[in-house]
């Protein structure tokens, strides 16, 4: 699904759990009518306990509080919670649970991360509820208003309502929804969304950037394992005197070897200029892009797995003023990262070289197999 440009919206974009859990949380609080949420992981423990405790309080006070969670991202969130949901009067649904007699079809992950309240005001990221992010993952939301915020609405109702998520559940209805004035904010967005190798938006829309860029190309994302086509246009762009950066997890990752296999493309990249920094302050979860003045935050990790399997959405925007600010957040966390230099990683020692050989042949076999 690919939203319309629009204009008269408001981003804001919350880096860190320490800006957007808060924000989210307040926004959960403000409901009167509506809250969907939907996300990818959700386990037992003190996030999720502090969801669970504003969505039944929400649901307490007479809103229509719609949760859809992935059926594998889902499968350490307790019995207990999942009926104290249900008990209180949350719509609880799972898309597309696992089962051994789908096989490959299980591959198909719901990994979007979505909040809309009042079907006025969204959030999206890479977030999710689980402890990991209170602390020790570094994550990046976006706070949407505006025109566009009825594109996340169609865009949630339309797998609320999927076969793969309602069974056998009778289907909701949708009242039409009322058309969102423009802010005066007038910031120009679009949401994009991609369903694995079916429907590539989102990847599309990159690679039309990148051919089209005339300053900077700067990506962040958490498993850098990228298709050949994308490494093909990050080495075009640099060879082309573009402003190349990849910012990327440093030794602190939640799959170390999936580290290792993006790892054995680093020296093309870097003959070609391409300027390569490792985060190191904790693991960086976070998926964004800046491309001149036009960025995209969400959900997508711009990796085979995201482009073939999975249920992606992220938030476009074309604003000088918030490309500012992405910029100013590269900025910071470009600082608080080792660049790779390319005389020192041409010497590297055999063992990082066996890594990389290993985990890329594994990742290659993986990645015909799907």
């Amino acid at each position: 699904m690919r939203g319309r440009w629009q204009v008269g919206n408001r981003f804001t974009l919350l880096p860190e759990g320490k800006r957007f859990l808060p924000a989210l949380f307040s926004a959960i609080d403000k409901a009167h009518t509506t809250l969907y949420l939907e996300l990818y992981l959700m386990e037992s423990g003190t996030l999720a306990t502090r969801v669970i405790d504003a969505l039944c309080a929400a649901a307490g006070r007479g809103v229509t509080v719609l949760l859809l969670l992935d059926g594998y991202g889902s499968m350490k969130l307790a019995h207990a919670d999942r009926e104290r949901l249900r008990e209180a009067g949350v719509a609880l649904r799972f898309f597309n649970p696992l089962a051994w007699h789908r096989l490959g079809k299980n591959l198909s992950r719901d990994h979007r991360k979505l909040l809309i309240v009042d079907e006025q005001l969204a959030f999206t990221g890479g977030f999710g509820a689980v402890d990991a992010f209170i602390e020790a993952w570094y994550e990046v939301a976006v706070r949407i208003e505006g025109p566009v915020v009825a594109d996340w609405v169609g865009l949630f109702a339309q797998l609320w309502e999927s076969p793969l998520t309602r069974r056998k559940a009778a289907p909701r209805h949708w009242p039409p929804l009322a058309p969102i004035a423009p802010l005066t904010a007038d910031m120009h967005g679009r949401m994009i969304s991609g369903r694995g190798h079916r429907y590539q938006a989102i990847r599309h829309s990159l690679h039309q950037r990148i051919a089209t860029a005339e300053r900077r190309l700067w990506l962040c994302t958490p498993y850098f394992v990228p298709t050949f086509s994308l490494r093909w246009r990050l080495i075009r762009a640099a060879r082309l005197g573009l402003d190349v950066r990849l910012l990327l997890p440093g030794s602190r990752h939640d799959h170390p070897g999936i580290r290792y296999a993006g790892q054995r493309f680093y020296a093309r990249l870097l003959r070609a200029g391409v300027r390569i920094y490792e985060f190191q302050p904790t693991f960086i979860h976070a998926k964004f892009v800046l491309v001149d003045d036009w960025s995209s935050i969400g959900s997508c990790n711009f990796d085979h797995w995201s482009l073939q399997w999975n249920l992606e959405a992220n938030q476009e925007v074309e604003d000088a003023g918030f490309a500012r600010d992405v910029a100013a957040l590269f900025e910071r966390n470009f600082a608080a990262s080792e660049e790779i230099d390319w005389d020192q990683w041409r010497h590297r020692p055999w063992t990082q070289r066996c890594r990389e050989w290993v985990f890329g042949t594994l990742n290659g076999w993986m990645t015909r197999l799907r």
